[in-house]
């Protein structure tokens, strides 16, 4: 018995001790692990993931403008596996991009597709890498609407108009555009592709004279691509974050982590946003 009380004597004591200063514990416990994270590694390398179609880009662009005033990132990664979208926004990202690649290095990766729009927005990034099973380019432009006349003269349906403006209805889907109209939108569409191509030869340093091998709206693979000099390599995803830390001269990279929560709502707000921008007419370069 005397030897029974030797052994769970100081186990009885410790379980006293802590039903007695349990709180206190629990308070040590806390401060000890603020304590240990006082001082985590400071990010200095972060990443912006283009998904999906482009059309309401708010997410992505506050997230640009958030790293080019945070002194502590000094390169960033474009992520992008995206067919294109909106033209306004792919030439709004670009523009981002271009203001972000004059503080920082930007490199641009195409783990999927980098294609119309999202190549737009690539392209004054510092380098574009892309896996070798990426399809980049299709730099283009297109406007498309439906005829829906037979189907409302079916339905009994009957458009009724009245307009201020010889091209207003340029675009309806009531009824077969006019020349009048037809020209219009074609001349829109060219002046957005001499837009786009031009913007490419100047930022990745192209002739502009061979746009006709590069600027026909084809999709090339990566080592195609390469060839036309609209990438600047061949890479897997971490051999371009590799790059981007040296280009940013990183001797340590430490990759900043998006909290679970914010890619949570990320994720429904990109959701929403790819239900939210649906239009039977728009100028897309997809």
């Amino acid at each position: 018995m005397q030897f029974l009380k030797l052994i769970f004597s100081p186990i009885v004591a410790i379980f006293k001790f802590i039903n007695t200063y349990f709180k206190t514990c629990v308070f040590l416990l806390i401060v000890f692990l603020l304590l240990a994270n006082t001082n985590p590694k400071i990010p200095n390398l972060a990443q912006i993931d283009l998904k999906d179609v482009i059309g309401e880009n708010t997410l992505v662009l506050e997230q640009i403008y958030k790293l080019k005033e945070d002194e502590s990132i000094k390169g960033v990664l474009l992520n992008i596996d995206s067919p294109g979208g909106s033209l306004s926004a792919s030439v709004e990202l670009s523009e981002a991009i271009k203001e972000l690649s004059e503080i920082k290095p930007v490199l641009a990766y195409a783990s999927g597709t980098m294609a119309s729009g999202s190549y737009y927005a690539a392209i004054w990034a510092d380098k574009i890498y892309a896996n070798k099973g990426s399809f980049i380019g299709s730099i283009g432009v297109i406007i498309q609407g439906a005829n829906l006349e037979e189907l409302a003269n079916k339905i009994g349906i009957k458009e009724q108009v009245v307009k201020a403006g010889e091209y207003k209805e340029a675009g309806t889907v009531m009824r077969e555009w006019s020349e009048l109209e037809r020209k219009q939108l074609q001349d829109l569409a060219n002046q957005s592709y001499e837009m786009f191509y031009a913007d490419v030869a100047k930022a990745r340093n192209i002739d502009i004279k061979t746009k006709d091998k590069w600027a026909n709206a084809r999709v090339f693979l990566a080592k195609d691509a390469l060839k036309f000099g609209l990438i600047d390599g061949v890479s897997s995803y971490f051999g371009a974050r590799d790059e981007l830390a040296v280009l940013a001269r990183v001797d340590e990279p430490v990759w900043r982590e998006t909290p679970v929560m914010q890619r949570f709502l990320n994720e429904i707000s990109k959701t929403s946003s790819n239900l939210i921008f649906q239009s039977i007419l728009g100028l897309n370069i997809k």
